[in-house]
């Protein structure tokens, strides 16, 4: 069979997702999933949608909802571009900004899914190590087709300043993808870069702050040209009608995704608190989760003594993310039998 796969995919390892646990009494804080409830207009459509209708294909330009998209962030309809899932985004990416001999950046650590969707193309991948406090400092003279820039950073949590962004777009001649994922958690966006320049595209994610990581909704914003291109080659009919329609109601409910936010955002707060008197070293989170570096006996065993009382964090086996883990937020009860949890296994 091997001689049947392209060489590229069988050598390469492929995503890895974190754990999906089933069953009562688990504790998932693991692939940072949202805890409260989406917004009640979600759930009033789902009630009005004519069943005839999905037997139709649905608007392959997903108008209505990009109309939403560009007065929220003050934009021509022709600079938004909606996906399945913001992931298809940063795949167009890499097709339309790439030529073979090209090659993909992105911050290491940062979103495990960038350098595999370069390997599915057959692009060279050029990783930017971040620093022993995953701060960021750009090589000189550091070239490529296009950069991925988390922000705020995952898998920690860390937002870069507006400025240093702004001073690398500056310098850079590629694309710049801001990924957005996380930003409604943090206390600024570069969204405004996605116009100003015409090298720039920020992707955005209903997965996180709207509650709705299971609908599969992302967009992003740019300039018409770069815009015009993942049109040109994304799939005829890449969301769903039923998408499309949770989507446009969930973003013109602005309101519940902030009351969404500051939930999570309190909650990170008893979370980074409880886990520094645990002796852990907690990074300045940004997003719904946080990134933390625990005492003795380690990462790993903590991950491990954890997941066998059914409660589930990540844990990444990599040389510079080894030593730490990411935690989502949760609900404050979750994170009590967390911290419960801790006491147990460090003894305190």
């Amino acid at each position: 069979m091997k001689n049947l796969i392209r060489k590229s995919v069988e050598a390469m390892d492929g995503y890895v997702p974190g754990e999906q646990p089933k069953g009562e009494g688990v504790i998932k804080l693991n692939t940072n999933e949202n805890p409260w409830l989406c917004s009640p207009e979600v759930r009033d459509i789902l009630n009005e949608i004519d069943i005839a209708e999905l037997a139709k294909y649905p608007d392959p330009l997903c108008t209505e909802v990009r109309k939403v998209i560009a007065e929220k962030h003050e934009v021509g309809l022709a600079n938004t571009f909606a996906g399945n899932g913001s992931d298809e985004i940063l795949a167009l990416c890499i097709r339309a900004f790439c030529e073979r001999d090209g090659s993909v950046g992105y911050f290491d650590p940062s979103y495990s899914l960038y350098p595999v969707l370069a390997q599915i193309e057959e692009i060279e991948t050029k990783p930017v190590a971040l620093d022993e406090n995953f701060e960021w400092q750009m090589p000189k003279g550091y070239k490529a087709s296009v950069f991925f820039l988390t922000n705020p950073n995952a898998p920690t949590g860390m937002l870069f300043p507006k400025v240093k962004v702004e001073a690398f777009i500056k310098t850079f001649s590629g694309v710049v993808v801001i990924d957005e994922a996380y930003v409604d958690f943090a206390r600024e966006s570069c969204m405004e870069f996605a116009t100003k320049y015409d090298n720039v595209l920020v992707a955005r994610t209903l997965s996180k702050s709207y509650a709705l990581a299971g609908i599969r909704f992302g967009y992003c914003v740019g300039a018409k040209p770069l815009i015009d291109a993942l049109h040109k080659i994304k799939d005829s009919y890449n969301v769903s009608r039923l998408t499309q329609e949770l989507a446009r109601v969930a973003l013109i409910d602005e309101e519940t995704m902030e009351a969404i936010t500051a939930a999570v955002k309190g909650t990170r707060g008893l979370l980074t608190d409880e886990l520094k008197d645990l002796g852990f070293k907690v990074y300045p989170s940004e997003t719904n989760f946080v990134w933390a570096k625990p005492p003795k006996p380690g990462a790993k065993k903590i991950f491990e003594e954890l997941r066998g009382r059914n409660i589930f964090v990540r844990w990444f086996d990599g040389e510079r993310t080894k030593d730490c883990l990411r935690i989502t937020v949760g609900t404050n009860e979750q994170i009590m039998a967390l911290v419960e949890a801790l006491e147990e296994i460090l003894g305190k």
